[in-house]
Protein backbone atom coordinates (compact mmCIF):
# COMPACT_ATOMS: atom_id res chain seq x y z
CA UNK A 1 0.00 0.00 0.00
CA UNK A 2 1.70 3.17 -1.21
CA UNK A 3 0.93 6.52 -2.78
CA UNK A 4 0.31 6.24 -6.53
CA UNK A 5 0.32 2.42 -6.41
CA UNK A 6 -2.79 2.51 -8.60
CA UNK A 7 -0.98 4.05 -11.56
CA UNK A 8 -0.78 1.69 -14.52
CA UNK A 9 -2.78 0.17 -17.36
CA UNK A 10 -5.08 -2.81 -17.02
CA UNK A 11 -7.34 -4.83 -19.29
CA UNK A 12 -10.97 -5.36 -18.29
CA UNK A 13 -12.93 -8.51 -19.11
CA UNK A 14 -14.23 -6.79 -22.25
CA UNK A 15 -10.69 -6.47 -23.56
CA UNK A 16 -10.53 -2.69 -23.10
CA UNK A 17 -7.40 -0.94 -21.81
CA UNK A 18 -7.97 1.32 -18.78
CA UNK A 19 -5.84 3.53 -16.56
CA UNK A 20 -5.94 2.51 -12.89
CA UNK A 21 -4.80 -0.83 -11.51
CA UNK A 22 -7.43 -0.59 -8.73
CA UNK A 23 -10.06 1.21 -10.74
CA UNK A 24 -10.54 4.94 -11.19
CA UNK A 25 -12.85 7.66 -9.91
CA UNK A 26 -13.80 11.21 -10.77
CA UNK A 27 -15.69 14.08 -9.16
CA UNK A 28 -18.78 15.55 -10.77
CA UNK A 29 -19.45 18.79 -8.90
CA UNK A 30 -23.02 20.05 -9.40
CA UNK A 31 -24.59 23.42 -8.60
CA UNK A 32 -28.25 24.25 -9.13
CA UNK A 33 -29.20 27.83 -9.89
CA UNK A 34 -32.38 29.31 -8.42
CA UNK A 35 -34.36 28.31 -11.51
CA UNK A 36 -33.36 24.67 -10.89
CA UNK A 37 -30.85 24.37 -13.76
CA UNK A 38 -27.92 22.09 -12.84
CA UNK A 39 -24.42 23.20 -13.78
CA UNK A 40 -21.54 20.72 -13.74
CA UNK A 41 -17.80 21.30 -13.58
CA UNK A 42 -15.93 19.68 -16.46
CA UNK A 43 -12.24 19.32 -17.27
CA UNK A 44 -10.70 19.57 -20.73
CA UNK A 45 -7.94 17.00 -20.93
CA UNK A 46 -4.44 17.94 -22.07
CA UNK A 47 -3.64 16.97 -25.64
CA UNK A 48 -0.97 14.43 -24.62
CA UNK A 49 -3.26 12.49 -22.24
CA UNK A 50 -5.48 9.52 -23.07
CA UNK A 51 -8.34 10.93 -25.20
CA UNK A 52 -6.64 14.32 -25.05
CA UNK A 53 -8.73 17.34 -26.01
CA UNK A 54 -11.99 15.84 -24.77
CA UNK A 55 -14.12 17.02 -21.86
CA UNK A 56 -14.61 14.85 -18.79
CA UNK A 57 -14.22 14.86 -15.03
CA UNK A 58 -11.31 15.69 -12.77
CA UNK A 59 -10.28 12.18 -11.78
CA UNK A 60 -7.87 9.33 -12.17
CA UNK A 61 -6.55 6.09 -10.75
CA UNK A 62 -7.45 5.13 -7.18
CA UNK A 63 -4.68 3.87 -4.91
CA UNK A 64 -5.10 0.50 -3.23
CA UNK A 65 -5.96 2.05 0.15
CA UNK A 66 -8.57 4.49 -1.23
CA UNK A 67 -12.29 4.15 -1.72
CA UNK A 68 -13.84 5.92 -4.70
CA UNK A 69 -14.87 9.02 -2.76
CA UNK A 70 -11.41 9.52 -1.27
CA UNK A 71 -9.78 8.98 -4.64
CA UNK A 72 -12.12 11.33 -6.50
CA UNK A 73 -11.70 14.13 -3.95
CA UNK A 74 -7.91 13.75 -4.02
CA UNK A 75 -7.85 13.91 -7.82
CA UNK A 76 -10.15 16.97 -7.83
CA UNK A 77 -7.72 18.72 -5.50
CA UNK A 78 -4.70 17.77 -7.60
CA UNK A 79 -6.26 18.69 -10.94
CA UNK A 80 -8.71 21.51 -10.12
CA UNK A 81 -7.56 22.83 -6.71
CA UNK A 82 -10.93 21.90 -5.19
CA UNK A 83 -10.99 20.88 -1.53
CA UNK A 84 -13.35 18.37 0.05
CA UNK A 85 -15.01 20.97 2.29
CA UNK A 86 -16.42 22.78 -0.76
CA UNK A 87 -18.71 19.95 -1.84
CA UNK A 88 -21.17 17.51 -0.30
CA UNK A 89 -21.30 14.00 -1.74
CA UNK A 90 -24.83 13.03 -2.85
CA UNK A 91 -24.37 9.89 -4.92
CA UNK A 92 -22.07 7.31 -6.46
CA UNK A 93 -22.47 5.99 -10.00
CA UNK A 94 -20.47 2.92 -11.03
CA UNK A 95 -19.55 2.09 -14.61
CA UNK A 96 -18.49 -1.55 -14.27
CA UNK A 97 -16.47 -3.05 -17.10
CA UNK A 98 -15.79 -6.39 -15.39
CA UNK A 99 -12.58 -6.46 -13.37
CA UNK A 100 -12.30 -2.65 -13.68
CA UNK A 101 -14.70 0.17 -12.92
CA UNK A 102 -14.92 3.94 -13.10
CA UNK A 103 -16.86 5.47 -10.21
CA UNK A 104 -18.38 8.91 -10.57
CA UNK A 105 -18.81 10.75 -7.27
CA UNK A 106 -21.69 13.23 -7.66
CA UNK A 107 -21.39 16.09 -5.19
CA UNK A 108 -23.28 19.31 -4.48
CA UNK A 109 -21.51 22.66 -4.53
CA UNK A 110 -23.07 25.75 -2.96
CA UNK A 111 -21.94 27.92 -5.85
CA UNK A 112 -20.03 27.98 -9.13
CA UNK A 113 -16.72 27.38 -7.40
CA UNK A 114 -13.51 28.88 -8.69
CA UNK A 115 -11.61 26.11 -10.43
CA UNK A 116 -8.65 26.13 -12.77
CA UNK A 117 -6.14 23.60 -14.05
CA UNK A 118 -3.83 22.84 -11.14
CA UNK A 119 -1.43 20.60 -13.06
CA UNK A 120 -0.51 19.70 -16.62
CA UNK A 121 -3.29 17.14 -17.07
CA UNK A 122 -5.89 19.81 -17.94
CA UNK A 123 -6.06 22.76 -20.28
CA UNK A 124 -9.38 24.15 -19.03
CA UNK A 125 -11.97 23.84 -16.25
CA UNK A 126 -15.44 25.10 -16.98
CA UNK A 127 -18.93 25.12 -15.46
CA UNK A 128 -21.52 24.08 -18.03
CA UNK A 129 -25.27 23.76 -17.81
CA UNK A 130 -26.53 20.19 -18.14
CA UNK A 131 -28.03 21.18 -21.49
CA UNK A 132 -24.62 22.22 -22.86
CA UNK A 133 -22.77 19.03 -22.01
CA UNK A 134 -23.69 16.89 -25.01
CA UNK A 135 -22.65 19.69 -27.39
CA UNK A 136 -19.02 19.17 -26.31
CA UNK A 137 -16.52 16.59 -27.50
CA UNK A 138 -16.68 14.29 -24.49
CA UNK A 139 -14.33 11.63 -23.19
CA UNK A 140 -15.86 8.37 -24.51
CA UNK A 141 -16.34 6.86 -21.04
CA UNK A 142 -18.03 10.01 -19.73
CA UNK A 143 -20.18 10.23 -22.87
CA UNK A 144 -21.45 6.68 -22.28
CA UNK A 145 -22.24 7.35 -18.60
CA UNK A 146 -23.70 10.86 -18.96
CA UNK A 147 -27.30 9.87 -19.87
CA UNK A 148 -27.57 7.86 -16.64
CA UNK A 149 -25.69 10.40 -14.52
CA UNK A 150 -27.81 13.27 -15.88
CA UNK A 151 -30.90 11.79 -14.24
CA UNK A 152 -29.16 11.71 -10.82
CA UNK A 153 -28.02 15.34 -10.53
CA UNK A 154 -30.85 16.33 -8.18
CA UNK A 155 -30.02 15.72 -4.51
CA UNK A 156 -32.26 13.46 -2.46
CA UNK A 157 -34.07 14.25 0.79
CA UNK A 158 -35.45 11.28 2.75
CA UNK A 159 -38.21 12.15 5.24
CA UNK A 160 -38.84 9.50 7.89
CA UNK A 161 -42.22 8.93 9.51
CA UNK A 162 -40.43 7.48 12.52
CA UNK A 163 -43.54 6.49 14.48
CA UNK A 164 -44.83 4.50 11.52
CA UNK A 165 -41.45 2.85 10.92
CA UNK A 166 -41.19 1.81 14.57
CA UNK A 167 -44.64 0.26 14.39
CA UNK A 168 -43.74 -1.65 11.23
CA UNK A 169 -40.57 -2.91 12.86
CA UNK A 170 -42.65 -4.46 15.67
CA UNK A 171 -39.75 -4.55 18.13
CA UNK A 172 -40.77 -6.45 21.27
CA UNK A 173 -42.40 -4.09 23.76
CA UNK A 174 -42.04 -0.97 21.60
CA UNK A 175 -45.55 0.25 22.45
CA UNK A 176 -44.62 0.49 26.16
CA UNK A 177 -41.52 2.60 25.49
CA UNK A 178 -41.99 4.51 22.27
CA UNK A 179 -39.26 7.00 23.14
CA UNK A 180 -36.75 4.22 23.77
CA UNK A 181 -37.67 2.47 20.52
CA UNK A 182 -37.24 5.76 18.63
CA UNK A 183 -33.84 6.36 20.18
CA UNK A 184 -32.60 2.88 19.29
CA UNK A 185 -33.76 3.23 15.70
CA UNK A 186 -32.06 6.62 15.35
CA UNK A 187 -28.79 5.15 16.60
CA UNK A 188 -29.01 2.46 13.92
CA UNK A 189 -29.56 5.08 11.23
CA UNK A 190 -26.21 6.78 11.86
CA UNK A 191 -24.15 4.46 9.60
CA UNK A 192 -26.54 5.15 6.71
CA UNK A 193 -25.68 8.85 6.69
CA UNK A 194 -21.96 8.14 6.33
CA UNK A 195 -22.06 4.91 4.33
CA UNK A 196 -24.99 5.81 2.10
CA UNK A 197 -28.16 4.02 1.04
CA UNK A 198 -27.42 1.00 -1.14
CA UNK A 199 -30.93 0.02 -2.22
CA UNK A 200 -32.59 2.43 -4.62
CA UNK A 201 -36.39 2.60 -4.31
CA UNK A 202 -38.59 2.65 -7.39
CA UNK A 203 -38.75 6.02 -9.09
CA UNK A 204 -35.16 7.12 -8.41
CA UNK A 205 -32.10 6.75 -10.68
CA UNK A 206 -30.25 3.54 -9.93
CA UNK A 207 -27.05 4.68 -8.22
CA UNK A 208 -24.68 2.36 -6.37
CA UNK A 209 -25.18 4.58 -3.32
CA UNK A 210 -27.23 7.61 -2.38
CA UNK A 211 -26.08 10.03 0.32
CA UNK A 212 -29.30 11.90 1.09
CA UNK A 213 -30.22 14.63 3.50
CA UNK A 214 -32.40 12.93 6.12
CA UNK A 215 -35.30 14.56 7.97
CA UNK A 216 -36.54 12.60 11.00
CA UNK A 217 -39.95 13.56 12.36
CA UNK A 218 -40.57 12.79 16.04
CA UNK A 219 -44.05 12.94 17.53
CA UNK A 220 -45.81 12.03 20.75
CA UNK A 221 -43.64 10.46 23.46
CA UNK A 222 -40.63 10.34 21.14
CA UNK A 223 -40.40 14.12 21.02
CA UNK A 224 -38.59 14.17 24.35
CA UNK A 225 -35.61 12.05 23.33
CA UNK A 226 -32.24 13.65 22.74
CA UNK A 227 -30.81 11.86 19.69
CA UNK A 228 -27.12 12.12 18.89
CA UNK A 229 -26.80 13.64 15.42
CA UNK A 230 -23.24 13.10 14.25
CA UNK A 231 -23.28 15.05 10.99
CA UNK A 232 -25.07 17.83 9.18
CA UNK A 233 -26.99 15.49 6.87
CA UNK A 234 -29.63 14.72 9.51
CA UNK A 235 -32.31 17.12 10.74
CA UNK A 236 -34.58 16.19 13.64
CA UNK A 237 -38.05 17.77 13.62
CA UNK A 238 -40.13 17.61 16.82
CA UNK A 239 -43.76 17.85 15.77
CA UNK A 240 -45.67 20.20 18.04
CA UNK A 241 -48.92 18.64 16.87
CA UNK A 242 -49.63 16.12 14.15
CA UNK A 243 -46.61 14.19 12.92
CA UNK A 244 -48.27 13.87 9.51
CA UNK A 245 -48.61 17.66 9.26
CA UNK A 246 -44.91 18.05 10.11
CA UNK A 247 -43.97 15.59 7.38
CA UNK A 248 -46.10 17.41 4.82
CA UNK A 249 -44.42 20.69 5.87
CA UNK A 250 -40.98 19.10 5.39
CA UNK A 251 -41.95 18.08 1.86
CA UNK A 252 -43.18 21.59 1.08
CA UNK A 253 -39.98 23.14 2.48
CA UNK A 254 -37.66 21.30 0.11
CA UNK A 255 -35.64 23.25 -2.40
CA UNK A 256 -37.20 23.14 -5.90
CA UNK A 257 -34.46 20.94 -7.35
CA UNK A 258 -34.44 18.37 -4.55
CA UNK A 259 -36.11 14.98 -4.91
CA UNK A 260 -38.05 13.92 -1.80
CA UNK A 261 -38.70 10.39 -0.64
CA UNK A 262 -41.08 9.86 2.29
CA UNK A 263 -40.80 6.59 4.21
CA UNK A 264 -44.21 5.63 5.57
CA UNK A 265 -46.94 3.01 5.23
CA UNK A 266 -49.72 5.42 6.22
CA UNK A 267 -52.15 5.60 3.28
CA UNK A 268 -53.52 9.03 4.07
CA UNK A 269 -50.06 10.52 4.44
CA UNK A 270 -48.89 8.86 1.24
CA UNK A 271 -51.69 10.56 -0.67
CA UNK A 272 -50.88 13.95 0.84
CA UNK A 273 -47.15 13.89 0.02
CA UNK A 274 -47.48 12.37 -3.46
CA UNK A 275 -49.86 15.20 -4.30
CA UNK A 276 -46.91 17.51 -3.56
CA UNK A 277 -44.60 15.59 -5.90
CA UNK A 278 -42.83 13.39 -3.36
CA UNK A 279 -41.98 9.75 -3.88
CA UNK A 280 -43.05 7.22 -1.24
CA UNK A 281 -41.72 3.90 -0.06
CA UNK A 282 -42.60 1.65 2.86
CA UNK A 283 -40.67 1.05 6.09
CA UNK A 284 -39.39 -2.33 4.86
CA UNK A 285 -37.14 -0.53 2.37
CA UNK A 286 -35.41 1.34 5.18
CA UNK A 287 -35.36 -1.50 7.71
CA UNK A 288 -33.81 -3.80 5.12
CA UNK A 289 -30.69 -1.61 5.07
CA UNK A 290 -30.04 -1.60 8.81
Amino acid sequence: MAENDGDGWILCSRGHRHWGLHGAAGLLAVHHTLDGMPYVLLQKRAWWSHHGGTWGLPGGACDSHEDAITGALREAHEEAALTADLVRVQGLYVDDHGGWSYQTVIAQADGLLDAEPANGESTDMRWMSAEEVTAQVLHPGFADSWPSIRTALNPLVVVLDLANIIGARAEHGWWRDRAGAAGRLLDELVPLTSGGLRRTPEGLPDLARWFPRIVVVLEGAARGIDPVVRDDRTTVVRASGSGDDAIVAAVRDRRPWEKVLVVTADRGLRQRVTALGALVTGPRWLLGQL
